[in-house]
């Protein structure tokens, strides 16, 4: 809502009910936040009248779930593992394989496309068609089969990144994407880790401030990436995609490489990254998932 009323949002039409005027086809977004108001600050508790605790609004399929608590139950984890040659799958990899690898350069970095920012026009929000950046050889994809059935995400989405980098500070940049039939890439959600705060994000959902670490060049560490939250159904014939890069410019900072932070380096370097997805390594993303 801070960005835009209307029923499009990036390249999508989400449908009537998804606009500020006609939320869930039962008030407007003003009528919400006054009878939220009157409950919480009035102490009137029949101004929400039974109206659910949690409603979220499900793409894919453009209408509003409602649920009495959250994470929705019956809901689960799923990991689907990144493969060498640019599978996604839910299997691991195989015990021993190459690894995939591109190089990052802050002088030439990703191009924000879409996303929650508020960078309009030339930066749009949204969910945007992501394959003009995936042409370019710094982003990998891993891209999975065509799907037999649909499958609903909805809930905390996270990336486990076995990684090594020639620098002695990068960034990982990992992104959750929804193939259409038609080839369009529509990217879900996103999110970033700096190797040197690491330590920092131990694990998915856990914050744990430590002071920066820096990276030993070639060393393989594993990193945990917040992508936030979606609500997605990926519909029959859809297929998942991951992609892995090091930026996405201007929404985040260029991490110039150096071990220097942005604002008082002078100088970048080109980083030679490399993402390992073999059994040992299981490079992955983990989804929320919902049946029905």
């Amino acid at each position: 809502p801070h960005a835009d009323f209307g029923s499009t949002f990036g390249d999508l039409d989400f449908g009537l009910g998804s606009t500020g005027g006609f939320l869930n086809y039962r008030g407007d977004l003003t009528d919400r936040h006054l009878r939220w108001f009157d409950a919480t600050l009035k102490g009137d508790e029949s101004a929400l009248g039974r109206t659910p605790p949690v409603q979220v609004f499900v793409m894919g399929e453009n209408r509003w779930r409602h649920y009495d608590e959250w994470p929705p139950p019956g809901s689960r984890k799923e990991d689907w593992h990144l493969r060498a040659g640019g599978g996604l799958t839910r299997e691991a990899g195989e015990s021993e394989g190459e690894p995939s690898e591109y190089d990052y350069d802050p002088a030439d970095p990703v191009p924000t496309l879409g996303g929650p920012t508020l960078m309009a026009p030339i930066h749009g929000p949204g969910a945007r068609d992501q394959r003009p950046i995936e042409a370019r050889p710094d982003v990998l994809t891993f891209t999975g089969e065509p799907l037999a059935e649909d499958y609903t995400l909805l809930g905390a989405v996270h990336a486990t990144l076995f990684a090594s980098s020639s620098a002695p500070d990068t960034d990982f940049v990992a992104r959750l994407v929804d193939v259409h039939p038609d080839g369009r890439a529509i990217g879900l959600c996103d999110g970033i880790i700096r190797a040197s705060a690491r330590e920092s994000y131990p694990s998915p959902g856990v914050v744990s401030p430590t002071p920066p670490s820096p990276i030993q060049p070639g060393e393989v560490y594993e990193y945990c990436v917040d992508l936030w939250a979606t609500g997605n159904t990926f519909k029959v014939g859809h297929r998942l995609r991951v992609e892995v890069t090091s930026s996405s410019y201007p929404r985040w900072e260029r991490n110039p490489n150096t071990g220097e932070g942005a604002v008082w380096s002078d100088r970048t370097e080109v980083a030679h990254q490399k993402i390992f997805h073999d059994a040992g390594r299981p490079s992955r993303v983990s989804l929320t998932v919902v049946d029905g």
